[in-house]
């Protein structure tokens, strides 16, 4: 079946703000979830279908992927349901409960998570973090850079089971492969997870020596990350799957890259706009100019009118940073500055003078008399 645009999942316009499409999801969540419909496999398809929504269209970079490429654009940027679900249990702990976003996973997942324990959990790996510098051009273009970094993945000894050739697991000693330990006190009885085999039931005969039976090892990696056009300093990026590798093979989880634009000699940058400062001589503000002036795709010939005062800020339409959505560009905005004259000749002062008398009050209507 094809899929649904999440804004008609979801029963809101396109510009609908945050607060609107949390108060709808709300409403579906509660009307679809599952333990308020037992059995009904209709009523589950659209609480799967409206989770994936709220999620992709709260979040404001998902959201503005998706207006832009539709489906596909957020299958690119490895956007996955079944893993992806934080922010909706940050937001809804009050409809999914204490401890329901293990509930919620496994139902993506398509198995049970509430009634019985499951014999083999499954642990999406940690979230990791690494850095990158790139220039101001590389950030208006966008760039590919290779980044180092270290992470746990699968051990190849064991295939990330944890056990040594040849052996495999064994029921837990201390719970009996129940999983839980049960301690009675009078008339109750209290339920724990095994603190040995962490609720598995199961412990590892012999564990795998080049991993120590955790499945798992730290390696280092060089990976090459696409950035986008028009990033900003101090932007994040979300990797898919790069992070740590799940234990009992679980998923891994996400390497977040912090992107630092570096400060540019030339421009200073304000949102998607640039700042470029212009000298200019005297004259060369009285009389008028052209200049070459730089942009970050080149020079451009800029005129500078008779007349100009300093501090002027001329436009350079679109020549400034490219909006990272995929729509326009900044602007680039000249700032004027004109240099007064230094070290002069002593026939350049007497020029200046002689200027200066000449000169009728009409030419600085602004200045005192």
């Amino acid at each position: 079946m094809a899929k649904r645009d999440y804004y008609e999942v979801l029963g809101v316009k396109k510009d609908a703000g945050n607060d609107n499409i949390k108060e709808a999801y709300r409403k579906l969540a509660l009307q679809f979830h599952p333990d308020r419909n037992p059995g009904d496999k209709k009523t589950e398809e659209k609480f799967r279908e409206a989770t994936e929504s709220y999620e992709v269209l709260s979040d404001s970079q998902k959201r503005a992927t998706y207006d832009q490429f539709g489906f596909p654009g957020i299958e690119n940027s490895g956007f996955n349901p079944t893993d992806d679900l934080g922010r909706v249990q940050q937001e809804f702990g009050d409809i999914f409960g204490r401890g329901s976003i293990d509930d919620l996973f496994n139902f993506f997942r398509g198995t049970s998570g509430t009634g019985s324990r499951q014999r083999e959990q499954v642990f999406r790996g940690e979230d990791i973090e690494a850095s990158v510098r790139i220039p101001l051009k590389e950030a208006a273009e966008g760039v590919k850079k290779e980044v180092s970094l270290t992470r746990l993945t699968t051990c190849q000894s064991c295939n990330g089971t944890g056990a040594s050739a040849g052996t495999g697991k064994r029921p837990c000693p201390q719970c009996d492969g129940d999983g839980q330990i049960r301690h009675n006190q009078g008339f109750f009885s209290i339920s724990q997870t095994c603190p040995r085999c962490g609720g598995n039931g199961e412990v590892i005969e012999k564990p795998c020596r080049n991993c120590n039976g955790k499945g798992r090892v730290r390696e280092k990696e060089r990976l090459q990350v696409t950035i986008p056009a028009g990033i900003e300093n101090g932007s994040k990026l979300r990797i898919h799957g790069k992070g740590n590798v799940g234990i009992q093979g679980g998923p891994a989880g996400n390497l977040y890259l912090n992107v630092f634009v570096e400060e540019d000699p030339l421009f200073r940058r304000e949102g998607n706009n640039l700042f470029y400062e212009q000298f200019i001589t005297f004259s060369e503000a009285a009389l008028g100019t052209e200049k070459e002036a730089p942009t970050l795709k080149g020079d451009v010939r800029m005129k500078i009118p008779a007349g100009t005062q300093t501090n002027t800020v001329l436009r350079l339409r679109g020549r400034g940073m490219p909006n990272i959505s995929g729509y326009g560009r900044g602007d680039q905005l000249v700032r004027i500055t004109i240099e007064t004259p230094v070290n002069l000749t002593a026939e350049e002062r007497r020029l200046l003078e002689d200027f200066e008398k000449r000169t009728t009050r009409r030419a600085y209507p602004k200045s005192k008399p």
